[in-house]
């Protein structure tokens, strides 16, 4: 069965006719060609796949793409102006927070949500927002640096 979506996805209207068993990971990067969006796990444990859905981080692999219809959804590649990192992103970079970069785009936007409810994050507030994330290579303290480092300034919402 298909069925009509109209997404708005880094502030593009896109219509698009799709199969209701598709998830919004699927459309993202197959449809849309979003490579940010990365495909990890399937099941919504890694985070890799973390977007934007009407301003909450969510798991692009558990949501059905038809039940995004109206909804605003923001990538990765949504959240930076004329190609420059965000202060997030150079963060990163520069605190050394980032390695073979599979789960920098999910740990981005999962801190993103967190710093715009949060200007301020405690150590232990910014790990349970990096919690559904999973990384292999840089044991989490520096992408905790990174984020820490921003605390007090002016908030990114995406």
């Amino acid at each position: 069965m298909k069925s009509l979506v109209t997404l708005d996805v880094n502030g593009d209207q896109r219509e698009l006719y799709l199969d209701t068993r598709r998830t919004l990971l699927d459309v993202l990067r197959g449809d849309l060609g979003l490579m940010g969006v990365h495909r990890g796990c399937d099941s919504g444990e890694c985070g890799a796949c973390t977007v934007h859905l009407d301003g909450l981080p969510v798991a692009a692999c558990l949501v059905l793409a038809t039940e995004c219809d109206g909804a605003r959804v923001v990538t990765v590649e949504g959240i930076t102006e004329d190609g420059e990192l965000t202060h997030l992103q150079r963060a990163l970079v520069d605190e050394g927070g980032i390695q073979c970069g599979f789960c920098t785009p999910g740990m981005v936007m999962s801190a993103m949500a967190l710093l715009s409810q949060n200007s301020n994050p405690s150590e232990s507030e910014v790990r349970a927002a990096l919690a559904g994330n999973l990384c292999r290579c840089t044991g989490y303290l520096k992408i905790v640096q990174a984020v820490l480092s921003l605390a007090g300034e002016q908030a990114e919402v995406a």
